[in-house]
C-alpha cells in the first residue's frame, strides 16, 4: 500500500511538520478513497489528517536512531 510515500527517517535531520502533513495527507488519500473528500466528510478527512500527522512525529521524537 502507499508505495510512494517516501521515507522520512533520515539520520542527519527531522522530518519537517511538513513533510510529516505530506505524508498523512498521502495515507488518508489512500484508505479513505478520496482524493478530495465532500464537505459531508471534510471534517472527519481533516481530522484524521491532524491525527495521523501528530501522531507520527510522536513517533519520530521517541525514536531511538542508531548511526
Amino acid at each position: 500500500m502507499c508505495r510512494n510515500i517516501k521515507k522520512l527517517r533520515r539520520h542527519e535531520v527531522e522530518p519537517t511538520d511538513e513533510e510529516l502533513r505530506d505524508a498523512a495527507l498521502q495515507f488518508v488519500r489512500k484508505i479513505s478513497g478520496y482524493h478530495q473528500p465532500s464537505r459531508a466528510n471534510e471534517e472527519a478527512f481533516d481530522s484524521a489528517l491532524v491525527e495521523i500527522a501528530d501522531a507520527s512525529r510522536r513517533m519520530f521524537d521517541r525514536l531511538v536512531i542508531r548511526v
